[in-house]
């Protein structure tokens, strides 16, 4: 049985690169549209452009920078006083059973009437204020080594790296539906009194809006494929979990995210994709399987 205290590439996270490479194409795509106004006043290759921007990726994986960049960027904070009280002491214990530097990650709190958590990175670790607020202490720990086994398993490689190559293509995708409704705007405006520039507009709203999409077709299925693969990797995180001994605590918090209608099971395809969690049922009742089954 691997073990539950080092870093291990699993499955899960071997597949996730196959949502990340579905991105890639769009990507290159998008900085060569931003690197065509650049080249004319700074002389920089395309490629040497594209592969500064996507080898830029790996940054996000130094600790100073998530702390700098990641946190605001996903509209995170420092723990306040109290929360700091509460949740430091409950992660040292958990990387102490793994024999794990507490230090080495990053605890930061989300303003957030939600019961979640999330790991990102190589060391982030983000936990809503709601969590915080509502959980006991020992199902705060269960999440919080839940969100370590993400890491332990380096299920957030992909995932960050996904992320990152997405920027582009999403800001593509914005700048083309602002032009776009900009030029219907303007079709609107001269509608009443000239056919001519209402027609030119039309045109170039339809055309936008045909570029645009294929950008943000690619978004929706690189972010589609990425929760189906990520049901999987959440199941390999709770087994994790249940071999750092915090299975009964996890299945205590997942119960309780069921007591307050947070646990609806995806009716149809369409609402399985978009899930980005498998449902807390399925989860509580496999965990509870492994508690009573160790040895399987």
């Amino acid at each position: 049985m691997p073990s539950s205290r080092s870093r291990q590439l699993e499955a899960s996270a071997i597949s996730a690169f196959g949502p990340t490479l579905v991105i890639l194409p769009f990507c290159l795509a998008t900085l060569a549209l931003i690197w065509w106004p650049i080249q004319l006043v700074w002389h920089i290759p395309y490629w040497a452009f594209a592969l500064v921007y996507c080898l830029a990726a790996s940054l996000l994986f130094i600790r100073p920078v998530q702390a700098a960049v990641l946190t605001p960027l996903f509209g995170a904070r420092r723990p306040s006083r109290d929360e700091r009280d509460l949740i430091e002491p409950l992660w040292r214990q958990i990387a102490q059973a793994n024999h794990l530097p507490a230090d080495r990650y990053i605890l930061r709190v989300l303003p957030l009437d939600e019961l979640n958590a999330f790991a990102c990175g190589g060391h982030l670790v983000v936990v809503t204020t709601f969590a915080i607020n509502v959980l006991p202490q020992r199902e705060l720990a269960g999440v919080l080594a839940h969100e370590l086994s993400h890491h332990l398993g380096m299920h957030t490689v992909a995932l960050t790296i996904r992320h990152w190559w997405s920027l582009p293509v999403v800001l593509l995708a914005r700048i083309g539906f602002f032009l776009e409704q900009v030029a219907r705007m303007a079709t609107d405006a001269l509608a009443s009194e000239s056919s001519l520039p209402a027609a030119v507009g039309r045109v170039v709203a339809a055309l936008l809006t045909v570029l645009s999409w294929p950008f943000v077709a690619a978004l929706y299925l690189a972010d589609s494929a990425g929760n189906v693969v990520g049901h999987r990797s959440e199941f390999q995180a709770d087994r994790r979990v249940v071999r750092m001994v915090y299975g009964r605590n996890l299945s205590a918090a997942l119960r309780r995210v069921i007591s307050v209608g947070g646990s609806h099971r995806a009716v149809g395809w369409r609402q399985r994709i978009a899930a980005t969690h498998p449902p807390a049922r399925t989860r509580v009742a496999r965990i509870d399987a492994m508690l009573r089954h160790p040895a399987a």
